[in-house]
């Protein structure tokens, strides 16, 4: 029994030394929230302007990409979209998947 609890502490206390990924390929807390900041002031962008709708096109970003996905009503929407992305500080690419279809 007492092994048993022995084993059990020393593992507990491998996990904790390793510690968790915050998300899958991002190397540190710290380029978790740059990330997180990034995203945050692209959605900001995207809610000022008039031209962009911030419901419909997602913005996820990770080691300073940002992949912008969703649904414009016009290619200068979708166009837009990525310009403001690339507007922010510390992106360093845009990927645009957003798809042009009509409103409905």
């Amino acid at each position: 029994m007492h092994k048993l609890i022995v084993s059990a502490l020393i593992a507990c206390g491998a996990l904790a030394q390793t510690g968790c990924a915050i998300t899958s390929g991002q190397s540190s807390t710290g380029q978790y929230v740059d990330d997180s900041t990034i995203t945050a002031r692209v959605k900001k962008r995207f809610a000022e302007d008039p031209e962009v709708a911030a419901t419909r096109i997602s913005v996820e970003t990770l080691k300073g990409t940002v992949q912008l996905s969703g649904f414009a009503t016009s290619e200068i929407e979708r166009q837009r979209a990525a310009q403001l992305a690339r507007s922010v500080p510390d992106v360093r690419e845009v990927r645009n998947d957003v798809i042009v279809r009509a409103p409905q």
